[in-house]
Order: structure tokens, then sequence, then C-alpha cells
């Protein structure tokens, strides 16, 4: 499946599309161009660009192997670049717009039992000039939707196989919900082109990393779940997978192994400890000599006398 996503920006630095609908300013945006396979659910192909370059840029750079099957949105239709597809041995299902010419060279309309037209399947041929395209037009009729209507260059798939690619199309809207609402694209921390594709970059590797983490669950949890808790205990040495599993059992290991370490070796300076006071103090530091010692200071030099000892921790 492809797609892309635009991200927007606090300035004009990436070309941007249309103007601020207040103020009339026009912001900057970059677009995210991706394209990726349903079942492994990571990107596969991602190229940024500024936001105004158009959606079919990444069609006519990607080259996919024979027998793929590749489902867009209509913001991709290039009827040059679907007759590439199809004679590269490669299927294509996206939604077809309003405002097409074309000719129909066959029809058949499906009724149900009540009478009530369920879908038409058409042949269709377009024609840019020298160039032609013969593809597969399909209307959806639904009681509760709109009509649909798909395009396919594929006359051997069923109706139902046709709107169940385009279905499952919806995975990468899911991905790029996934990747702004866990991710800090919201803001960036420089202001330069690279800077903000750098960390655009960086944002895809962790969401990577992240899946295959939590693929590796065998508890159920969710995507935002195991995110905030690899926030939460990145600068701990625990098993996570473990602790994900069964945060319990994982947690209370922690402890006995705390419990069975040996007690610390008592300090050159560890005399029990004292807090120290002068009559007229200034410039207070608190400072530590040895395990339990503490001293109150300044920087005068002068006597202090102490007004409370202070026992070791017990281990």
């Amino acid at each position: 499946m492809m797609d892309s996503t635009t991200i927007t920006l606090f300035d004009n630095i990436l070309k941007g599309v249309g103007r601020h609908p207040k103020s009339g300013k026009k912001k900057g945006g970059m677009k995210v161009h991706t394209v990726m396979k349903y079942h492994v659910g990571v990107p596969m192909v991602v190229q940024l660009t500024s936001a105004a370059k158009h959606d079919h840029y990444l069609l006519k750079e990607v080259h996919l192997p024979k027998d793929s099957t590749l489902a867009m949105d209509r913001g991709y239709m290039d009827i040059a670049q679907f007759q590439r597809l199809t004679e590269e041995g490669v299927c294509y299902v996206t939604k077809m717009k309003k405002n097409l010419n074309y000719k129909v060279l066959k029809s058949t309309t499906y009724v149900n039992p009540d009478g009530l037209v369920t879908h038409i399947d058409q042949k269709v041929l377009f024609t840019r000039g020298e160039l032609t395209h013969e593809a597969r037009r399909v209307e959806l009729f639904n009681e509760k939707k709109k009509p649909a209507v798909l395009l396919t260059n594929n006359f051997e798939f069923s109706v139902e196989d046709i709107s169940e690619i385009y279905r499952l199309r919806w995975a990468i809207e899911s991905l790029y919900k996934q990747l702004k609402q866990n991710f800090p694209l919201h803001f960036f921390y420089g202001d330069s082109v690279n800077a903000i594709q750098i960390q655009t970059w960086v944002v895809l590797i962790a969401n990577l990393l992240i899946t295959v983490l939590s693929r590796s669950i065998k508890r159920n949890c969710a995507f935002s779940q195991v995110v905030t808790m690899v926030r939460l205990t990145l600068m701990y040495y625990i098993d996570f997978v473990a602790f994900m599993e069964n945060p319990d059992k994982t947690w209370n290991n922690i402890l006995t192994k705390e419990e069975q370490k040996a007690p610390p070796e008592p300090s050159l300076f560890d005399y029990g400890g004292a807090y120290f006071w002068k009559k007229e103090v200034r410039s207070l530091i608190l400072l530590g000599f040895g395990q339990g010692c503490l001293a109150l200071l300044s920087f005068t030099g002068q006597q202090y006398f102490r007004i409370k000892h202070i026992e070791p921790p017990s281990i």
C-alpha cells in the first residue's frame, strides 16, 4: 500500500500548500511518502519532500516485484503510471476520480434477490493521446454509505476481493496516526531542513524498534503502552520483555536481588556523622563525608558546633 502524510511546520522552511485560515500567512510543511507491506506493518520505502510535492511523485519512483498488489487512494491517479504497472505485472487497486474520461467496453450489473443493485462491473478504456490503458471499473453500492468506485487492472479478482484490498489500505493511515500520537512530531529541535529530516528519520527508526519489541511480548499490550514503559525504564537494567509479560514477578525478582547484596564496606570517614553549626554562618554549603556523615560548612574557616548526631542507615 502507498500513501503520504503531511507534517505541518512552524515556519515556511519547506514549501507548503495553502495559507493559514486566520492570519493568511503561509506555513511550511513536510510530506512523508510511504510504501508499506500490509503483513509487516512498518514502512519499506520512505521519501521526505516538501508538502507541495504531489502524491503521485512516489508512484513514478517505486518499482515493485512482479505479481505484487498495490493499494492507494485517488491522489495517485496517473494513467501513464497505471499502464507501466500493468506492463511490469503489478496489480493496482485505487479509488477512481469523478472527472475522468473513459470509454465503456463492457458492463455487467449485479442485483440481489430483493432486486437492489449491489455492484456494477465494467471494462473501460482510457485514452491519453497515443497512450491507451484498459482497466476494470467496479462501482459498489451500500444502503448505509455512498457508492464507491474502484479502479483496477486485475480482471480475475472477485468484487469482494477488490473491495477488501482497498479496505486494507487503512492500515497505512493507522501507521501515520501511531507515529503522530506517540512520537514528537509536533515540535522540532532544529529549524533547518536537515534537522527536521533527521528528527523524522529518528522517529521512524524508533517506531521500527518498538514495533519489533512489542511483537516479541507474548502478552497483549497496546503500542502506546509499550512506548510509555520504554520511556520510563530506558535508564534501568531490566529484562523489558519479561517485565511487560509479568510485571509483578519481575519486580519481586529485582527486590530479592537487592536484598541479597552484601552491605557496603565502611568508609574511612564513616564515624556516625554529625551536623555542624556556626552562630553567624555565611555562604553555607552542605557536604557529605563518607556514609551517614553530613556537615554544614561556611567559607570563613571558623569553628563549628555539632548539634545533632546521625546514625548510619541500616542496610
